[in-house]
């Protein structure tokens, strides 16, 4: 009896999170659908198209440098994730390793700082990019992003969490503080630094707000600033939109695929949607 009663929680269990990963699968199949549908299908609830076109991507490619701001996106997204782990690294190392007064005071502040929403901070940010004559690269939209709250209270964490003993029995044999954290610290933290970069850099390809404030041209702008480009007040092109962004989406659905296990893994650790 009991085991009839596990096997039967145990299927609706699966049922049930079948049909989540369904609904949440939905979206993205709607998505790649509708990239093929023609102008006078694009608001039909059929799933399916009944005349597949290709038309929407040949527009899309023809409306905008696609690969250009792809790789403007991918360059952005490297550049963020690397300053973002260093900043992070050394921040957090610096705050467990010396314990200098007031470092308490330091820390609430970084914690009370993650609070502060980055449209307070934009216009100053905007201003001095612009007096530094950064507008238009992708340098400008990377340095006012190059510190991550969120990954500093991460590593501090761990590096809080770091045994004592092997960092004072490295020290006692005359080795240098950065060689404590290169070669002691941080592979043995490996796989925490490595699912943080995951989520930096998922989240610095979807930057869209700030390069959007610091670029207007296109062969300057990530992916997710041409994404607009189809939608204004004159008229919507969803399917060519679609298409687009169908698009965009290739190299983080490339990345899933080839590291789903460390992202899923990341997103457990960090309890992050």
């Amino acid at each position: 009896m009991k085991h009839k009663r596990f096997t039967f929680v145990t299927v609706f269990q699966h049922f049930i999170m079948i049909v989540f990963s369904l609904l949440a699968m939905f979206p993205l199949y709607w998505m790649i659908i509708s990239s093929f549908k023609n102008e006078s299908e694009i608001f039909t609830s059929s799933l399916i198209p009944m005349v597949p076109t290709f038309q929407n991507y040949i527009y899309a490619f023809q409306e905008m440098p696609i690969l250009r701001m792809m790789l403007n996106s991918f360059v952005v997204a490297i550049l963020l994730t690397a300053l973002q782990l260093v900043t992070s690294i050394l921040t957090s190392y610096a705050l467990v390793r010396w314990q200098v007064k007031g470092a308490t005071i330091i820390y609430t502040i970084l914690s009370l700082s993650w609070l502060i929403p980055m449209q307070v901070i934009m216009i100053p940010n905007y201003v001095l990019i612009n007096q530094l004559g950064l507008n238009e690269t992708l340098i400008g939209i990377v340095i006012p992003l190059s510190v991550s709250t969120f990954a500093i209270l991460s590593l501090y964490q761990s590096f809080r969490s770091f045994p004592q003993a092997l960092i004072e029995s490295a020290r006692l044999d005359g080795e240098k503080d950065f060689f404590i954290l290169v070669k002691i610290i941080l592979p043995n933290i490996k796989s925490t630094v490595a699912s943080l970069g995951i989520l930096l850099f998922i989240s610095g390809w979807n930057e869209y707000l700030w390069p959007m404030l610091i670029t207007t041209e296109m062969e300057n702008s990530p992916i997710q600033i041409g994404l607009r480009s189809f939608v204004n007040s004159d008229v919507n092109m969803w399917g060519s939109l679609m298409a687009a962004t169908t698009i965009s989406c290739l190299p983080i659905l490339l990345i899933y695929f080839l590291l789903r296990k460390h992202i899923i893994e990341s997103f457990v650790r960090y309890g992050i949607k």
